[in-house]
């Protein structure tokens, strides 16, 4: 798998996941060589390897380092009496030089990713509780279905509105605390003899000495090339990783509707009563077990758990709601 991996990167992650396959080869060497001539014949490969390989090599996911991490993680080497110590300590290092390369990927997704399970995730779980907290009520079929769209509506509409907000201020914020492009302008004029420019360090946190060598350096910078107020020019870099709020906006607003969506659809299809109930419950339970895997993979987590995690969460709001309606509808009748 290693090797697979390693077909799909460049630079030091392919010398890094080639470094790993060489030495779990020499873990395979020693194995071999204490069987010997009873060695036997190799098994077939079990299936989840396969298929991690066949993800490896065509898509060199993310979710492949997950894994592998798990399975460094689950060596026996420690407890195996034929498992030298070195190979023992090998496999607990090899975790820790996996789950590097797999936080590189994590990092990259986790901005959009977030966004799209965590808002997805509340579409299902909220919507679901409404259109059940609903229908235990006893109304009609197209009182549910729209009662379930307005949930959606209202739901995407304010968490788009909230992101948007949120990303904006934070802009904003990283804008008053980003240094002005002019003070470099001003740099020259300053008397070397105050060093005003020291305050800006003080002001900045550091101590007054280093305030005043930091302030000096630039000068100096200045003086000779023209280049002291470099560091004063404002990056790009925080605004880019905040992103901009009519983005984040309008993907929060996708998100949301898009599992929002999925209790609905057997009310739209024309289902009725207990089947339409359970027809709306099951799917968005399938959705909640598949969006807690793919969340339990790039966490490193136990997938299984992580799935059942968000289906008792998911399930445990909509029976709430649902016992709340059936309450008001036998209070109302």
């Amino acid at each position: 798998m290693y090797r697979d991996l390693a077909q799909r990167r460049t630079g030091a992650d392919r010398e890094i996941l080639l470094a790993l396959a060489a030495a779990e080869a020499r873990h395979e060497q020693h194995w071999l060589n204490l069987l010997g001539e009873h060695v036997g014949k190799p098994h077939r490969t079990a299936l989840r390897t396969r298929v991690l390989g066949f993800l490896a090599r065509h898509f060199g996911s993310v979710f492949v380092l997950a894994l592998a991490q798990r399975a460094e993680a689950r060596s026996t080497y420690d407890t195996d009496a034929d498992a030298t110590a070195t190979m023992a300590a090998d496999e607990r290092v090899h975790e820790e030089v996996v789950r590097a390369l797999a936080t590189r990927g994590r990092n990259r997704l986790s901005g959009t990713f977030r966004a799209a399970v965590f808002g997805a995730n509340d579409g299902l779980v909220s919507n679901l509780a409404l259109v059940l907290g609903i229908s235990a009520t006893g109304v009609n079929t197209h009182t549910v279905l729209a009662t379930g769209m307005a949930g959606l509506l209202a739901g995407a509409l304010s968490m788009g509105a909230g992101e948007y907000v949120s990303v904006t201020s934070q802009r904003e914020l990283l804008e008053a605390s980003t240094p002005s492009p002019q003070t470099g302008a001003a740099l020259p004029e300053l008397d070397v003899g105050t060093n005003e420019l020291a305050l800006v360090y003080r002001a900045r946190g550091m101590s007054p000495d280093e305030a005043n060598a930091k302030a000096d350096g630039v000068l100096r910078s200045l003086r000779r090339d023209g280049t002291g107020a470099a560091d004063e020019t404002p990056s790009r870099d925080r605004h880019e990783a905040v992103g901009s709020g009519l983005s984040a906006g309008v993907s929060s607003f996708c998100f949301f509707a898009s599992g929002a969506l999925i209790p609905v659809l057997p009310f739209i299809f024309g289902l009725q009563g207990v089947a339409a109930i359970c027809v709306s419950a099951a799917l968005v339970g399938v959705t909640l077990l598949a969006t807690g895997v793919v969340v339990g993979l790039l966490s490193g987590g136990p997938p299984l758990r992580r799935a059942l995690r968000q289906l008792l969460i998911g399930y445990g709001a909509a029976a709430a709601t649902y016992l709340l309606g059936l309450l008001l509808g036998a209070g109302g009748g």
